[in-house]
């Protein structure tokens, strides 16, 4: 049976037992920073499990693509090497929110597996928590399982929590037995690490809820959380023990064997490079899919890490060319019906991962070769030097995990405790500690109120102002009965016609008004997806929770804000027509003041494109068509062709936001009523925020007409300095900047003039120190190449001798030393090129008879270099 039908049987089966379908989210997890990636089915669900989202949908069924690569959930060195691991791969789930549990699920479960599937039931083996008897009950009284196949296990394999607080319970374990040909215990037995015995399907039953004390709760509604992957349930149907046989791989490793001229099952060490291919194509084509592209650190980094493993294994294979993104074709031919978003990103991964290869193969080849040396003589179980190992990853772009895989091959060990060293002492020189992923977990006071209140009622999208009810105040960080003048506090109310920052959109200023009290707003946000509080100052009076206030916004702001959001969806549309379908949105910022966003795009935008760019959307504007809101199905709305945005969570309804046939987007931010409404659209910069971003930042309205004046002044200003028109001033400065050259090439005449004339006459004042000359100098108005100059032609007439040359330059001093051949012994010029240096606040280095350095501070020079003359004193004396 094919994957791609086991899928299908799997979301067919449990659709027919009244689940709904839940399509794949991103391997990027959406409002839980705790997480680097999605690494199981239920991390789509987790606020529905925690009580903090509802869902129309009771039943739910998916296959979630997951990652276990960084962090906690660390598969990658393993990869490649074992029958199992990867950093990529499909996890089939069935859950219950509250609605069936133990005994629906454990039937649905071995049903699908031995009718649906056809597995004989005397493959499968289960596990049950030692102290649940419900569930063994179940399996050996109503499912009839023989108890010589259902072993009982303690927590540590049959207890699942989400935390160490929170909801958990005891869960079930299904594995198959794949024969006795193959080493192995049954589950529970001291044998059970043995490859014989494999878990399939894990069936999670969250029934308590723990508090700090560790004490166990009975939940009012239990819930059942599944998974199954993909990749083991197709090796047990295609009768393979390797989950690299399976149809998941095979077509990935034929094309990797194709393009390297290699044949699979040739060799072992081919295999496991050919093994790693097909696993590292499936990852990082569906992390850039989600929008990870490589970077130095957070998921980015991990990116970067699979990428260059990949290609390090490429090498093996013999690929010295570029090659990994070739792979991208055959895996959107196997993946692609699945999850069409990879067909969509198609030539987007590809252009990202050749990017990167061509990036790291400049310094590959370098690497490689200091590894080879510093290893050359080490005997099999020795360790690879820990500076080795951060001097690969810090100068030669070598994940340590990298390193690791060519220390496994050569049976070597790491010496990690001296890597960690070498790490911590250049984080203490640059005090740039990398401080994780600079997400801050949510505030316990929203979560509790999250709990407790409902969804608040967001009334703006109709109204400027509204009346509601304080349901909570928050100062300091805790819930209060009131707020007093001077305080700085959260409000939140039942309704409000703010709107919360959200979708890049920033939240709505403006005031709360009592009969006796006022509260201005500064921000709103929205903490835990539905609460709106309202962050601010109390300005007069006393406000208290149960209290009837009028809420108004900040109207000017808000149209500011409005105009710059339907301003992105237009440049967002412009961006497509003119660059290209592979544009997608990957950031944005909207509020009054400005726009700014952030899009896919391999290279800069010309100057040409961006007044292209410009030129489209302001001919949209105006024309002046309505921006007409309407509430969807989501379904409905993408046939439309609707552009969502890829990793935002939609509900089962979805608000459309159209302009004419120029935009539609799915959108929950405030928009103008027609575009007119927007003025004018001026794009003020185009920037690279990451490899293959590029960010637009621009201004609409009256203060797009406010920067257009600001550039006018300056041209005004400048034309002025030249004493030219405004519309002569590119000429003036052309014949300017001619002229600049000009007198450039004059003055670096007069400094090598001058360097030979200063060498001449400055032999002569060389002082005798031992049978020595010493010649150190202060030389005013010359820069580093001047006294290079300089330098050489006094070293022809002093061979032997100590030379210091110091120039000033406008704030800055050159440093050059040139110590004679014999000399180098009891003098360094390096160590005393820094004699001077340091004290100015600069540092240097170079050969020991040649060094340069480069300081500040000219006023400490003269001082610096008596101290050097004394230096050297002692050196020769």
């Amino acid at each position: 049976m094919q994957a791609q039908a086991i899928r299908q049987a799997f979301l067919e089966y449990f659709v027919e037992q009244g689940h709904q379908i839940v399509p794949s989210s991103p391997l990027i997890p959406r409002n839980d920073p705790t997480l680097l990636f999605t690494n199981a089915g239920m991390v789509p669900f987790k606020d529905v499990f925690l009580g903090l989202e509802t869902r129309p949908y009771r039943r739910a069924v998916s296959s979630q693509r997951c990652m276990r690569a960084g962090g906690k959930h660390n598969d990658l060195e393993n990869v490649g090497y074992t029958a199992r691991h990867h950093t990529f791969f499909e996890m089939l789930g069935n859950f219950s929110f509250g609605d069936y549990f133990k005994r629906e699920v454990i039937g649905f479960a071995w049903r699908f597996l031995t009718e649906r599937l056809g597995l004989p039931p005397e493959k499968l083996w289960i596990t049950v928590y030692e102290e649940d008897d419900e569930a063994a009950d179940i399996w050996m009284n109503e499912i009839g399982i023989d108890p010589a196949r259902l072993s009982r296990c303690g927590e540590k394999d049959n207890f699942w929590s989400m935390g160490d607080t929170g909801p958990c319970g005891p869960c079930s374990e299904i594995f198959y037995d794949h024969g006795p040909h193959i080493p192995g215990g049954p589950p529970g037995s001291p044998e059970e690490d043995g490859d014989r015995y494999i878990e399939i399907w894990n069936l999670v039953f969250m029934q308590f809820d723990r508090d700090s004390s560790g004490t166990l709760t009975p939940l009012p509604k239990p819930s059942v959380d599944t998974g199954m992957g993909l990749e083991r349930l197709a090796a047990v149907l295609q009768g393979v023990h390797n989950n690299y046989d399976t149809d998941l791989f095979k077509p990935l490793i034929a094309a990797a064997a194709t393009i390297s001229g290699k044949t699979y099952g040739s060799d072992a060490a081919t295999d496991i490079s050919l093994r790693v291919l097909a696993d590292h194509i499936r990852a990082c084509s569906f992390l850039i899919t989600d929008g990870v592209l490589p970077a130095n650190e957070g998921r980015g980094y991990v990116l970067r890490r699979i990428i260059r493993r990949a290609v390090r294994h490429g090498r093996k294979l013999g690929m010295e060319t570029v090659f990994f993104h070739q792979l991208v074709a055959p895996l959107v031919a196997e993946m692609g019906s699945a999850f069409p978003e990879l067909t969509r990103a198609q030539r987007e991964v590809e252009r990202a991962l050749e990017r990167e290869e061509t990036r790291f193969r400049e310094t590959l080849e370098r690497g490689l070769s200091l590894l080879e040396e510093a290893i050359a003589d080490l005997a099999a179980g020795a360790a690879i030097p820990g500076e080795i190992i951060f001097r690969l990853a810090d100068t030669f772009g070598f994940p340590v995990d990298l390193t690791a895989d060519i220390a496994r091959e050569r049976d070597l060990i790491m010496d990690m405790e001296g890597y960690e060293a070498a790490m911590a002492e250049q984080r203490s020189r640059s005090r740039a500690a990398w401080a994780g992923s600079g997400e801050v977990k949510t505030e316990r006071v929203y979560h509790d109120l999250a709990m407790r209140l409902p969804v608040t009622e967001f009334t703006g999208y109709s109204t400027c102002a509204d009346e509601g009810k304080v349901v909570a105040l928050i100062r300091d960080g805790e819930e209060v009965a009131f707020l007093e003048a001077g305080d700085m506090g959260v409000v939140i109310l039942d309704r409000t016609p703010f709107y919360g920052e959200s979708g890049g959109q920033a939240g709505d200023r403006g005031e709360l008004q009592s009969d006796d009290a006022l509260f201005a707003v500064t921000d709103t946000q929205k903490p835990m997806g539905h609460l709106h509080v309202h962050l601010g100052r109390m300005e007069s009076g006393r406000l208290r929770v149960g209290d009837m206030v009028v809420a108004s916004i900040d109207e000017v702001a808000r149209r500011a804000t409005a105009a710059h959001h339907s301003a992105t969806h237009l440049l967002h549309a412009a961006l497509r027509n003119i660059l290209g379908s592979h544009v997608q949105q990957k950031g944005s910022l909207v509020n009054p003041e400005r726009l700014r966003f952030d899009f896919s795009q391999p290279e800069p935008v010309t100057a040409a494109q961006l007044r292209e760019i410009e030129r489209v959307v302001n001919a949209a504007i105006r024309n002046n068509v309505g921006a007409e809101t309407r509430i969807l199905p989501v379904a409905e709305a993408q046939a439309l062709g609707a552009m969502a945005l890829f990793g935002e969570k939609y509900g089962d309804e979805v608000r459309v936001v159209r302009m004419g046939d120029f935009s539609m987007e799915l959108c929950g931010g405030t928009h103008v009523e027609a575009l007119g409404d927007i003025g004018v659209f001026k794009i003020l910069s185009e920037s690279g925020v990451a490899a293959g971003i590029r960010r637009i930042e621009a201004v609409t309205g009256a203060v797009a007409l406010e920067a257009i004046q600001r550039d006018e002044e300056r041209l005004q200003a400048a034309a002025g300095l030249l004493k030219v028109a405004p519309a002569e001033l590119d000429q003036r400065l052309a014949q300017t900047l001619e002229r600049l050259r000009q007198l450039e090439k004059e003055l670096e005449k007069v400094k090598r003039d001058e360097a030979a004339r200063a060498g001449a006459d400055l032999a002569a004042e060389a002082e005798d120190v031992g049978g020595v000359p010493v010649l150190i100098r202060r030389l005013e108005g010359m820069d580093g190449k001047a006294l290079r100059d300089a330098l050489d032609r006094l070293r022809s007439q002093l061979p032997d001798g100590v030379i210091v040359l110091a120039g000033v330059e406008r704030e800055k001093v050159a440093l050059i030393a040139g110590v004679g051949k014999g000399l180098t012994g009891r003098v360094h010029a390096g160590e005393l090129v820094n004699t001077v240096a340091q004290p100015l606040g600069g540092k240097g280095g170079g050969r020991p008879e040649l060094a340069q350095a480069g300081a500040g501070n000219p006023a400490a020079l003269d001082a610096a270099l008596a101290a050097a003359r004394d230096w050297v004193k002692g050196k020769l004396g």
